[in-house]
């Protein structure tokens, strides 16, 4: 699944990406630490201050030994243990006693205090605020005078104070956590994005100049291994590259002997013209006419050649030794003189048909092309292993590892017809079937030629051709 980027993001460099994403990501971490730590502190703060105040308010009741109906006792400071206190005492029917001292105005009181001064709870803490000033008040009973409490109020300001230091202090701390995090993210993303700037670098200059030299590899992480990716589709397009320039230079090169010979007769017949014996003039045209035949076949191999597929485009199950019973009728219209002994075995291939029969014919017309007159050519199918052996004079073995070669054609091959195109098809075919072609000498005298095709002797399940996109 896809996630979309934000409409701010778009249109950014990779390299601003990761920085305003890592510094938000590390500003958002810094505004959630922040956040929690101030509410923890104010609120251990306010935990440590409600202790102590309680804790004061209950020794001062313990000390207190005044009755206070008159409202007006004066309670001494010892008794407390602090002068930042403001202290009352509250009775059941409502009235609030102060020290003769205190002039200021007192926190409102109200139900709370008064329950605990009827004895109904043993303790009321709440927060009020005189004008400016919020003050924790809190009422405990006087132990000495039933029907009484103790109230004290005490000034939150320095408990404020603090927070207030506690949250500029956080705020400052996360402004500059974002600000490194903005830095640290510019410096991250430009030290690890350089070997991709480096490698974009490569390939610019590749696409540029056309120069698919591999580009050098530093590291193993995951840009060395694009890299090595990026080399080995180098490697396999500049082989390609290789084959097609020698495909169009051999294919000039064995194109321009036809194409001259053709002009030099199509030339002659018609400087001479009438002057030509009738014997002469059929001789001509009949060089013409194979000369005609020769190119055409040379164009349609090069076309089949020109195919360099991986994977033909449909496949079926084949059953070989059709596919060679067909291939053996073709070659004996044209080399009557010959004789086929041929055994085959059951094999079933999935494949091309017409590719594996292409293939096939070659190989047998090499054979025929080869054998003596009367001569006789073995042809076995066994295990998937189709072997063609032939009467003639056999391979050289300086030859025997070029024959597949494209154009490749031995000295005592190169008056006879042929394009030296038939054996490369044969080997860009079964290749394309995931097998191989070998040539050696024959126990019959002359040339063996063998081709191996993975399959299987039982038949294939009848399916519909696969379509290969």
């Amino acid at each position: 699944m896809t996630i979309p980027h934000p409409t701010w993001l778009r249109g950014r460099s990779l390299a601003s990406r990761v920085t305003i994403l890592t510094t938000a990501a590390v500003g958002l971490v810094v505004a959630l630490i922040a956040i929690g730590g101030y509410i923890t502190v104010r609120a251990q703060l306010q935990s440590t201050f409600d202790d102590s105040l309680s804790q004061r308010a209950h020794t001062a009741a313990e000390a207190l030994q005044v009755n206070p109906y008159s409202g007006t006792a004066s309670i001494p400071p010892w008794a407390l243990g602090a002068a930042d206190l403001r202290i009352a005492i509250y009775s059941s029917n409502g009235k609030v006693g102060l020290p003769t001292n205190d002039t200021a105005p007192f926190p409102a009181l109200g139900a709370p205090e008064l329950a605990v001064a009827k004895g109904q709870s043993i303790q009321s803490l709440r927060t009020r605020t005189v004008g400016d000033t919020t003050y924790r008040v809190i009422a405990v009973p006087l132990p000495h005078s039933p029907g009484s409490a103790l109230v004290l109020a005490q000034s939150m300001s320095s408990q404020e104070h603090v927070l207030t230091k506690l949250g500029l202090l956080m705020l400052a701390l996360g402004i500059a956590g974002v600000i490194a995090a903005g830095f640290a993210g510019w410096f991250v993303a430009n030290g690890g994005l350089r070997p991709v700037r480096r490698l974009t670098a490569d390939v610019e200059r590749i696409a540029r100049t056309e120069d698919l030299t591999p580009i050098p590899v530093e590291g193993d992480d995951e840009i060395a291994r694009l890299s090595v990716s990026f080399n080995d589709m180098l490697i396999a397009l500049a082989a390609s590259r290789d084959r097609q320039k020698q495909l169009v230079a051999d294919a000039g090169h064995e194109l321009r002997t036809p194409l001259t010979s053709m002009r030099t007769n199509i030339d002659l017949l018609t400087q001479a013209g009438a002057s030509l014996e009738p014997a002469q003039r059929e001789e001509l045209l009949d060089d013409v006419r194979a000369q005609m035949e020769e190119l055409t076949t040379l164009i349609g191999d090069l076309v089949e050649l020109a195919r360099d597929e991986p994977l033909p485009p449909v496949v079926e199950p084949v059953e070989l030794p059709e596919v060679l019973d067909h291939a053996v009728t073709r070659v004996r219209r044209r080399a009557p003189s010959v004789t086929w002994q041929i055994e085959a075995d059951p094999w079933w291939v999935v494949g091309e048909a017409p590719g594996l029969e292409r293939a096939i014919t070659n190989l047998l017309d090499n054979a025929a092309k080869w054998s003596p007159e009367s001569g006789t050519v073995h042809v076995t199918l066994h295990g998937g292993v189709l072997t063609v052996d032939d009467e003639g004079p056999g391979i050289p073995e300086d030859d025997l590892p070029h024959v597949f070669d494209r154009f490749y054609r031995a000295t005592e091959s190169r008056s006879m017809p042929g394009s030296g195109l038939g054996l490369a098809i044969v080997r860009q075919v079964v290749e394309r079937h995931a097998g191989t072609v070998s040539a050696s000498r024959s126990p019959y005298g002359g040339a063996r030629l063998t081709m191996r095709v993975p399959g299987s002797p039982s038949p294939a399940p009848r399916t519909q051709p696969v379509e290969v996109s």
